[in-house]
C-alpha cells in the first residue's frame, strides 16, 4: 500500500466532505465550483502555506511535523480516531516501503486466561488483518456458527470477518443493518492500513475485497476509519431469532482486538443469547484452557 497515495486521499476525500459553513465561511450561489472546502481555505484554517498543503495532498511531501499535522486534523474537525490515522498514514509516508518486518500474531497466555474467565460469554480475537486469532465455543456459534473447528496449526485457513462480513450470505443475513457492521469493518481495516502500511498480506486482503465487492470498494473509497465505541447491532441468529447485541472491542498489549459480546440483563435479548450458548457449550465438550485457536475455510 502507498502510504503516501494514502495520505493524500484521505485528506482530499475529508476536504470535500467539510463545507464551508461547517466552519463559518460565507457562501455566494454561483460562485463555488466545489462543494466542500478548497485547499487554500483548509490551509488558512490550519495556518499552513496553500502551496504547502497542496504538496502534502498531492504526496509530494513527506515531511509534516506532528504540530502541522495537528493544526490539519483541527481545520479539518477530525475525531481522536481519525486524528490518529492522520499521524499513522504520515509516518508510514516516511518509513521505506518494506522497512518494517511484519511479524506473525498470536494470541498470547494472558488474552486465553482472559477468554477462560469470561466462561460462556461469546468472545473472539481479531488480528490487524481481521483474522479470527481465538474465540470460544460460544462466540463460534454467534458470530459464525456455520463454520467448524479445525486444526490449530493452520493459520493460513483462518476465518476472516471482513471475509465473512462481505463475501459469507450467513454473515450478511446476520446482522439486520449490514451496512452499519460493514462500515465498521471497513473502518478497522482503514486503521490497520495505517498502522501498517508495509503488511503485503493486508494490502492483498484490501485488493481481494475490492474487486470482489462492489460494497466494499464505495466504503473503502469513503476513507471513514472506525471511532471505537460499544456499538450494538441487531443481530438475527437462525437458531434463536433477533437479539440486541452489544459488541465491545478490547484491544490487546498485542493491537489485537478481543471482541466480547453481551445483552441487557433481563431483556428478550439475554434469553436468546442464553439459549444460543446454552444449546451449543452443553452439546460438545469445552477445551481445556476454553480457548481455542481455530481456523476454517475462508469464505471464497
Amino acid at each position: 500500500m502507498d502510504a503516501k497515495r494514502q495520505l493524500g486521499e484521505f485528506l482530499y476525500t475529508r476536504r470535500s466532505q467539510l463545507r464551508p459553513a461547517d466552519v463559518g465561511l460565507a457562501t455566494y450561489p454561483g460562485r463555488r465550483r466545489v462543494a466542500g472546502l478548497r485547499r487554500e481555505e483548509l490551509a488558512l484554517l490550519a495556518g499552513v502555506s496553500s502551496s504547502y498543503y497542496a504538496r502534502l495532498e498531492q504526496g509530494q511531501s513527506s515531511n509534516a511535523s506532528a504540530e502541522v499535522l495537528d493544526a490539519i486534523a483541527t481545520a479539518l474537525r477530525l475525531d481522536e480516531a481519525e486524528r490518529r490515522h492522520l499521524h499513522d498514514l504520515a509516518t508510514g509516508s516516511r518509513r521505506r516501503a518494506g522497512g518494517r518486518r511484519v511479524a506473525p500474531e498470536r494470541v498470547s497466555p494472558a488474552v486465553r486466561q482472559l477468554i477462560t474467565a469470561l466462561g460462556d460469554v461469546p468472545v473472539l480475537v481479531l488480528g490487524r488483518r481481521s483474522d479470527v486469532l481465538a474465540w470460544n465455543r460460544a462466540g463460534n456459534a454467534l458470530f459464525a456458527g456455520h463454520l467448524e473447528f479445525t486444526s490449530p496449526q493452520q493459520p493460513q485457513t483462518r476465518p476472516n470477518m471482513a471475509r465473512l462480513v462481505f463475501l459469507d450470505p450467513h454473515t450478511r443475513e446476520l446482522y439486520g443493518d449490514w451496512p452499519e457492521k460493514a462500515r465498521a469493518v471497513v473502518g478497522t481495516l482503514r486503521l490497520s492500513s495505517g498502522q501498517y502500511p508495509d503488511d503485503p498480506a493486508l494490502a492483498v486482503l484490501i485488493g481481494e475485497l475490492s474487486v470482489r465487492s462492489p460494497e466494499f470498494s464505495h466504503m473503502w473509497a469513503d476513507h471513514r476509519v472506525k471511532s471505537g465505541g460499544e456499538p450494538v447491532y441487531e443481530m438475527r441468529h437462525p437458531l434463536v431469532g433477533a437479539m440486541s447485541v452489544t459488541q465491545q472491542s478490547l484491544r490487546t498489549e498485542q493491537g489485537q482486538h478481543l471482541v466480547v459480546a453481551t445483552t441487557e440483563p433481563g431483556s428478550p435479548s439475554q434469553a436468546a443469547m442464553t439459549l444460543l450458548v446454552h444449546s451449543v457449550v452443553t452439546a460438545r465438550t469445552a477445551p481445556a484452557d476454553g480457548a481455542t485457536t481455530i481456523h476454517a475455510p475462508t469464505a471464497r
